[in-house]
């Protein structure tokens, strides 16, 4: 991802407000886990603007400090953006090695991993693309293809296998068809222009003291 990356912060970063620094959040791109936080004066900005890799001011050593120059450990940029008020980044990356210079992915000793429901919002984003561009040889180019009542009944077939693996069949499989289900489910969604946030988003609803059943 180096030098391939989008920025959104505003050009007009008050660096003055804190002496010519701004602090500067690092976010992992995929996982969302905020792994540090440090300081950018406008020298340090521009050449994680021009390199693709995060630099900060080290106020320690009064110079620029490019995370990963010793370690090889970098920061590699995907995303970076200001709030409001100008004085403050969010920078989001895909990290080479452990972030902390003690050996931990983050600096506060937490662990960067990703929560696995997060992958649902990626794969509905490559059904999602599978259905604009209809790449040939995909699966799921096919199911589009085949129209609604073919997917409708992948989702029928996939959850019936699931539930006789559930109640005659192995836990191992059981998972193996479900997971089947769960995909063609996400397909039939995508046909019908949803997304799985949308069933996410009723279950939420319905998780509040007020919901009523339709």
């Amino acid at each position: 991802m180096r030098g391939r990356y989008n920025s959104e912060a505003m050009n007009d970063i008050d660096f003055a407000k804190m002496d010519g620094l701004v602090p500067a959040v690092i976010q992992d791109y995929d996982t969302r886990q905020v792994l540090m936080l440090g300081y950018m004066n406008a020298a340090a900005y521009e050449q994680t603007l021009q390199t693709g890799r995060v630099t900060f001011y080290s106020r320690s050593k009064q110079r620029l400090w490019t995370k990963g120059e010793t370690s090889g450990n970098y920061l590699n940029v995907v995303s970076i953006g200001s709030d409001c008020d100008g004085d403050a980044l969010l920078v989001k990356v895909k990290p080479v090695g452990a972030v902390c210079h003690t050996g931990t992915d983050t600096c506060w000793g937490e662990e960067n991993k990703a929560d696995p429901l997060l992958f649902l919002h990626q794969l509905q984003d490559v059904i999602e693309r599978r259905k604009a561009q209809m790449p040939e040889g995909s699966y799921t180019t096919e199911l589009f293809r085949s129209g609604i009542n073919r997917i409708a009944q992948k989702v029928g077939e996939e959850t019936v296998e699931m539930i006789i693996e559930a109640t005659n069949g192995s836990d191992e499989r059981m998972i193996y068809e479900g997971s089947d289900m769960l995909y063609h489910a996400m397909v039939l969604l995508s046909e019908k222009g949803f997304r799985i946030e949308d069933l996410v988003n009723e279950l939420i609803e319905r998780h509040e003291p007020t919901w009523k059943k339709h």
